[in-house]
């Protein structure tokens, strides 16, 4: 998704019957083109009845069996050519430099319509051709592994982004857009989901103060380009206060000594002060003392990291009071299901409220094993905040001896096992299966990357998925999903207009769709062009001398199910417009889908669908993963706590405080800690300097926690209605019709209360906002 979501329409400001008359003569051209692409694109053999077997089992086998995986690929490879087909298909990127071509041909057309808009006529695409660049270059930058496709992708990302940042302050689109809204005939042809985006475009508009005089206009754009590089300087540069501790080795007993022995310099220990190591000392270091040196220098940014974030804060406030905003919190959350900072503020309580007890208990325990460990110093009274990584360790350590190991339980998820699951799994739930397809060269940016072709069970194609799942070298090792391209409905117009330029496609279809995947919607009798997805995982391959395939511990189990969620989310968000289609919705509702896909990744009736054992095939004893998550659940009250004291300070530090002169970031943080944290926090440190969020989610910190108690809540109340609901259809098309389809195209509050049944919730609001915080986030 973009940064921010400041996209131009696909409104169309014409009267409903010029819109039927599109629809019926898209069908026919539709009619004439299907021949010529099923020469070029067949379907693949799965597009079989339902209860065929046969892609259930090549599924697990191309992501287990390398040797399958590579005869899999060769089936439609002409070994005499060696012509690219173009990255995910885009003719345009058999090279580097096409990239420039791409952002030029789609430029033109985005002018074309600027054109018509500005004289009062139509809006068709803007937004989606926009995004589509955006979107895939910006995924290329970050993932391809050729320099030369990563650098010709940041330029092409920087042109289009430019373009926009004008189209943002072009005024004559935003009055075109006002006079269409004030004129009834012309707002009633439109349907609800084109009203939906002319309401959010009103608002982009206005965040981008477009109605404000040309000196303020510009102010504006010096400030978010101040914005954008400063938080950009934050992410990237943030270093400790202290860069290295010096300790004598004898004081890091306790520690696994071959750590210790790699971190010794002349005769000591130079520990880095931030990193893994540091995590592993205070976890594992006997000496309080050490604890505590470690503790305030893993804990304390320097001095220009934290004037970094600080000028970042007063300029966002600055930005929104422009804005004609009270704080940038106000501004960021009038358009999200919170709608002001006062609802996240009682969300938080509420949070507070109910986390309390589970909290204190743990710290009760936790100070018994400490009073058990009484030594000098130790002052086994109280719990320290250098104290609770360590003494958390020694309880989970206790319970980790009364379970198998770990790879006893990995032995039962083969990565193809689990991807074989999910088909599985959304087969049941939702009529659609994971068909594994055969690439084309130059389609994908790794030999290593599997397609997989989504397949609705009356709907046919809708979707597809690249999966990156493997680690090499120079990987990122971050879990991701990316949504190269939305849905969307194409136009008449632009299958013709494609027709009649140069292109170097064989059918005006694929020039209009720049060759990805695109079908008929049997519904509608129109083209969409389908939701391209990239799903990125860090799975360390098994070595290829034992000859097992690829295992996955359970936590990795619950990453591939929870961007799998994401992935969800934007197959089935299936609108005619892309600017809400699929994740392109509230940030505090994009979450929602996949953290509900974690708890169908630990439910009984969902492992029994295909937790096996790789070699002998024995189904996985469910007592097994019931102790796993007891030792995840143990000190579940402490992480929420954390996390709520985090969404407390995003949203003080996005209040009016940053523009008062005295503003003290360090100050803030400490009376946050100091109102709401169980354990005391030591004067000294100043970790929000660490606290990188708070860029890319300014004032939204709390959208994953309110997500995490929604989708308890539907789980409980609706997937766990009945005993076998978490595999029924029944559940599955609720969520589906309530949830899922909707994308952006439904206020978030809608779909909850429809798939809850909870009447209370429709209208949203502070109380509303209140109620999901009473619900907890438990499991």
């Amino acid at each position: 998704m973009l940064p921010a979501r400041v996209e131009t329409s696909t409104v169309t400001w014409t009267c409903a019957r010029c819109l039927r008359k599109q629809r019926q003569n898209i069908r026919a051209i539709t009619i004439q083109t299907q021949s010529h692409k099923a020469i070029n694109h067949p379907p693949p053999a799965s597009y079989a009845p339902p209860d065929s077997t046969h892609d259930d089992r090549i599924l697990r086998q191309i992501f287990d069996s390398p040797n399958i995986w590579r005869d899999f690929t060769q089936t439609r490879k002409d070994p005499l050519s060696h012509k690219s087909a173009g990255l995910f298909q885009n003719r345009y990127l058999t090279r580097p430099d096409g990239f420039q071509q791409f952002a030029a041909v789609t430029l033109q057309k985005c002018r074309k319509i600027v054109d018509k808009v500005l004289a009062a006529s139509t809006i068709e695409a803007l937004s989606d051709l926009l995004c589509r660049v955006i979107d895939l270059a910006d995924f290329v930058r970050s993932t391809h592994p050729d320099s030369r496709m990563q650098h010709a992708a940041s330029q092409a990302y920087g042109t289009m982004f430019e373009y926009m940042n004008v189209l943002n302050t072009t005024t004559g689109l935003n009055d075109q857009l006002k006079r269409a809204m004030a004129i009834p005939e012309i707002v009633n042809s439109w349907s609800e989901e084109e009203k939906v985006v002319a309401q959010i475009l009103i608002k982009d508009f206005s965040k981008s103060a477009i109605d404000l005089p040309e000196r303020d206009r510009q102010r504006f754009v010096e400030l978010s380009n101040a914005i954008t590089q400063v938080g950009t300087e934050f992410v990237d540069t943030m270093t400790p206060a202290t860069e290295h501790l010096t300790i004598d080795s004898s004081k890091m007993r306790g520690m696994d000594p071959r750590v210790v022995k790699s971190l010794m310099r002349w005769g000591k220990v130079v520990l880095p002060a931030i990193g893994m190591p540091a995590m592993m000392a205070m976890r594992q270091v006997e000496d309080p003392e050490i604890r505590r040196d470690i503790y305030m220098a893993n804990r304390t940014a320097s001095s220009g990291t934290i004037s970094r974030l600080e000028e970042l804060l007063m300029r966002r406030a600055e930005l929104a009071k422009l804005s004609g905003y009270d704080s940038f919190a106000e501004m960021a959350l009038s358009d999200k299901m919170a709608k002001s900072p006062e609802a996240v503020n009682q969300f938080l309580g509420a949070l507070v409220k109910d986390n309390y007890q589970r909290v204190h208990n743990e710290l009760q325990e936790l100070l018994e094993f400490k009073k058990a460990d009484a030594r000098n110093n130790n002052s086994p009274s109280q719990l320290n905040a250098w104290d609770r990584d360590y003494y958390t360790s020694r309880l989970l350590s206790t319970m980790h001896s009364k379970i198998r190991s770990p790879d006893f339980l990995s032995a039962y998820f083969s990565l193809g096992t689990v991807m074989q699951g999910l088909s599985r799994l959304f087969s049941r739930l939702y009529g659609i299966r994971l068909v594994p397809r055969e690439t084309l060269p130059g389609e994908t940016w790794n030999d290593d990357v599997r397609r997989l072709d989504i397949i609705d069970d009356t709907t046919g194609h809708i979707a597809v998925l690249y999966c990156d799942l493997f680690s090499r070298p120079g990987k990122s090792p971050n879990p991701a999903h990316f949504t190269i391209r939305c849905s969307r409905e194409i136009s008449q117009h632009e299958i013709e207009e494609a027709g009649t330029t140069s292109h170097p496609f064989a059918v005006p279809v694929e020039a209009a769709t720049d060759g990805m995947a695109s079908a008929l919607n049997p519904n509608t009798g129109t083209i969409f062009q389908l939701p391209t997805i990239a799903l990125i995982c860090d799975f360390e391959r098994s070595p290829s001398s034992s000859h097992r395939p690829t295992l996955l511990n359970f936590r990795e189990v619950q990453t591939l199910f929870h961007e799998m969620g994401h992935a969800l989310h934007s197959m089935l968000g299936r609108t005619a417009l892309q600017n809400v289609s699929g994740t392109r919705c509230a940030t505090d509702f994009a979450e929602l889908p996949s953290v509900l896909m974690e708890h169908f990744a630990a439910a009984p009736e969902v492992l029994a669908l295909y937790a096996r054992h790789w070699e002998t095939d024995a189904p996985l004893p469910y007592r097994v993963i019931e102790n796993r998550l007891a030792i995840d659940r143990r000190m579940a009250g402490a992480e929420t706590e954390s996390q709520i004291l985090l969404a407390m300070l995003d949203q003080a530090y996005h209040s009016p405080l940053p523009l008062s002169t005295d503003f003290d970031s360090t100050a803030t943080y400490h009376d946050i800690f100091e109102a709401y944290a169980s354990i005391r926090e030591p004067r000294g440190t100043a970790w929000q300097g660490f606290f990188g969020h708070l860029y890319g989610y300014g004032a939204t910190y709390y959208s994953y926690l309110f997500d995490r108690a929604i989708a308890g809540r539907i789980w409980k109340d609706v997937f766990q209605r009945t005993e076998r609901g978490a595999v029924e259809r029944e559940t599955g098309q609720r969520f589906r019709d309530e949830v899922l389809r909707w994308g952006g195209s439904r206020d978030g509050w809608r779909c909850v209360a429809g798939v809850l049944g909870d009447e209370r919730l429709v209208e949203g609001g502070t109380e509303a906002m209140k109620e999901v915080g009473r619900w907890g986030v438990g499991d």
